[in-house]
């Protein structure tokens, strides 16, 4: 997945506004055919949870399907043959989808590629049946999350928020380097002051790579 230069997002849910960003352009591996983003009041970012191994399978299916994707990467440590190595794995094993509730159900439910596919609950909330809907995200909580792992830099980290030590509950603002306009939580994470990023609903987070205090501001 390449940045697609001067993307514009509108945040439909919270109407923020235009935001301009490198926005990563959702890619078939198999085709090359690209998928462009636009803005609907009629979908959200659906959080799938993808069977391990069939994540890069699963994005290129709904892409060549006319879906627009989101498959954040993140770099891990991994044993083989005794020795570590770094490699890139999708965050959680989940792939983001924009999608109308119809098309999710039917990615989820009817295609060949569903035995791989579930919804990613949100377990922190309940519907009228007492049942826990399915994640969705806007696309205000995705800028960062996409701007963050598109980087694929190695030090950018999945952490459990209930194990991070945070440094204050203050919110900051990231005002120079490359994770610049990033807001989250400051915490001490592998030795050295990062931004933890939050998705409402998921049990990780995305921290920042370093980021000096100078280039931290206390959003007031």
């Amino acid at each position: 997945m390449n940045a697609l230069d001067n993307a514009h997002i509108m945040d439909q849910q919270s109407s923020i506004g235009l935001t301009s960003f490198a926005f990563p352009e959702a890619k078939s591996s198999q085709t090359g055919v690209s998928v462009s983003y636009s803005p609907s009041p009629d979908r959200r970012w659906y959080v799938l949870r993808i069977l391990y191994g069939h994540a890069r399978q699963v994005a290129d299916f709904l892409i060549e399907d006319g879906a627009y994707v989101y498959l954040a990467m993140i770099w891990k440590d991994e044993r083989k043959d005794g020795r570590k190595h770094r490699v890139l794995v999708p965050f959680m094993n989940l792939l983001f989808a924009y999608l109308t509730e119809e098309e999710a159900r039917m990615y989820v439910n009817e295609t060949s590629m569903s035995r791989f596919i579930t919804y990613y609950y949100n377990h922190f909330v309940t519907d009228d049946m007492g049942y826990n809907p399915p994640l969705t995200v806007s696309n205000k909580d995705m800028i960062p999350l996409i701007r963050v792992t598109a980087m694929r830099n190695e030090h950018v980290m999945e952490v459990d928020p209930k194990k991070v030590k945070f440094v204050s509950n203050d919110l900051v603002r990231v005002i120079d380097g490359p994770f610049e306009g990033i807001e989250g939580r400051v915490a001490r994470v592998a030795r050295q002051s990062r931004v933890v990023i939050f998705i409402n609903g998921l049990q990780s987070c995305i921290t920042t790579a370093y980021i000096p205090a100078a280039f931290l501001q206390k959003i007031e």
